[in-house]
């Protein structure tokens, strides 16, 4: 019993000894961690994080620098000093983990003029691997620990990562480009943590294994109202949620076809690069780690308030405007001039908030409606009041989603005026959850009759009436 209720993994494992501090070693430690398993001599918890940190640092920046290594040994480089390919690999990998770069760039004749900025467009393609690394690490973290132990694994992974981080800003920092050293420390530690926790959590399988906190025990001690309420706001969380995710899947569709649509043209900037097998296989990896961010970009494009490629310029259904942009061929699919079927893009947000008002009533947690129908009995005003609210809150929490995602995809390119790209996070997300509102509203009152409870119009209905 006490082990079931303190220890956080899911799976058993073998105790080494009575009061022993954790369990039986995962599955891929290397062979002399397993040998000091074997012999009854646990490793401490804080060196297994440090070690599951190493190995995350290790993958990651392979996956960085193998790429660049070829493409340097392939002649892709006018740089021969591979130190230099080495300190650009450590950039980008600190780019990768949402560090800004300062950058200093010379220009003119005999460098007279001196061009300042900060790169801080982050790849989100690249930000994906060290969290599912460390998600990974989570996992296994948590099968190795008690509830009361867990934060020494994660305590000791997070601080090697954090000195992972400041390593390699204080190594690849040079004279043009600078990684300021906190940030270096701190950014590289958040999606770190935030994979760690959330494979903890799905190892453990509740919050309480994990942190020892019963969830049960506290709503117990509650109100009924209080567990309505708290239902009812979930469920608007969760439904809001759905809407911004499926707006996102259905976005990045329309992005793949358009990209499918445009593939000559997109062919003709790769040949136009001559940049060779090597080097063209470098920059495709280059523009997949760009994708999540392209289709965010394309989600604010078909909320209405699109997004931009410079400083003045704008990209939404209505129409492009941007001045010329650099030679990266996924640019060659932007859409160009007026769309007269542009506007049809704005009910790709509606259709998902359709669909989070249709889970809404799915999972039956409209205690809002009920309890407004006990103090209203006029159904035709109860229900549209309960409806127009429903809509609103839905709407406020898909916009602050979409918010995120528009604010993580947003960035700088360092110089000149590519340092404004990307939605704006503000406004982009008002647009988004405007229109999830209005889907919402429909998706609420039109899901009896996708249930097959459609016999009474939902208007002329009480909640006394309901009841009966």
């Amino acid at each position: 019993m006490w082990l079931s209720q303190h220890y956080v993994g899911k799976s058993t494992g073998a105790v080494h000894g009575c009061g022993a501090r954790h369990v039986a070693p995962w599955e891929s430690m290397n062979s002399k961690v397993a040998k000091r398993q074997r012999d009854g001599i646990p490793m401490p918890l804080g060196l297994q994080g440090a070690f599951e940190a190493a190995q995350m640092f290790v993958i990651s920046a392979l996956i960085v620098v193998v790429p660049l290594a070829a493409t340097w040994f392939a002649g892709g480089f006018a740089e021969k000093n591979l130190s230099v390919v080495a300190q650009f690999a450590g950039q980008i990998w600190l780019v990768g983990h949402g560090v800004p770069l300062n950058l200093t760039l010379s220009s003119g004749p005999d460098a007279a003029t001196m061009q300042t900025g900060t790169f801080s467009l982050i790849p989100l393609g690249l930000l994906l691997i060290p969290f599912f690394l460390s998600w990974r690490s989570g996992r296994r973290l948590a099968r190795a620990s008690y509830t009361d132990q867990l934060w020494q694994p994660l305590f000791g992974a997070l601080a090697v990562y954090a000195a992972a981080g400041l390593a390699t800003g204080f190594v690849c920092s040079t004279a043009d480009v600078k990684a300021p050293l906190l940030a270096s420390v701190l950014f590289p530690v958040i999606p770190a943590a935030a994979g760690l926790i959330t494979g903890s959590r799905l190892e453990a399988g509740s919050w309480s294994r994990l942190i020892g906190i019963s969830a049960a025990d506290w709503i117990s001690r509650t109100s009924q109202d209080q567990r309505w309420a708290g239902s009812y706001v979930w469920t608007v969380v969760t439904s809001g949620f759905i809407a911004v995710v499926s707006a996102v899947s259905v976005s990045a569709l329309l992005l793949a076809a358009n990209v499918i649509g445009r593939w000559n043209d997109i062919i003709a900037v790769y040949q136009g690069l001559h940049a060779g097998a090597t080097g063209g296989a470098a920059l495709t990896l280059a523009q997949l780690a760009y994708m999540p961010n392209m289709a965010f970009w394309t989600l604010a494009w078909t909320g209405g308030d699109g997004f931009s490629l410079g400083v003045g310029s704008s990209v939404s259904p209505l129409g492009t405007s941007v001045a010329p942009v650099p030679p990266i061929p996924l640019l060659a699919a932007l859409p160009v001039g007026e769309l007269g079927w542009g506007f049809v893009a704005l009910l790709i947000p509606v259709a998902a908030g359709v669909l989070g008002g249709w889970w809404f009533v799915r999972a039956g947690e409209n205690h809002f409606d009920e309890w407004l129908s006990l103090k209203i009995r006029q159904r035709w005003l109860s229900l549209p009041l309960s409806t127009i609210f429903l809509g609103a809150v839905t709407g406020v929490v898909a916009a602050l989603f979409s918010s995120f995602l528009f604010f993580l995809s947003h960035g700088s390119a360092g110089i000149g005026r590519l340092t404004d790209l990307g939605p704006d996070p503000v406004s982009a997300a008002l647009w988004i959850g405007a229109e999830v509102a209005v889907g919402v509203m429909i998706g609420g009152l039109v899901a009896p009759w996708l249930e097959g409870d459609g016999t009474t119009l939902p208007l002329m209905r009480s909640r006394s009436e309901a009841a009966e």
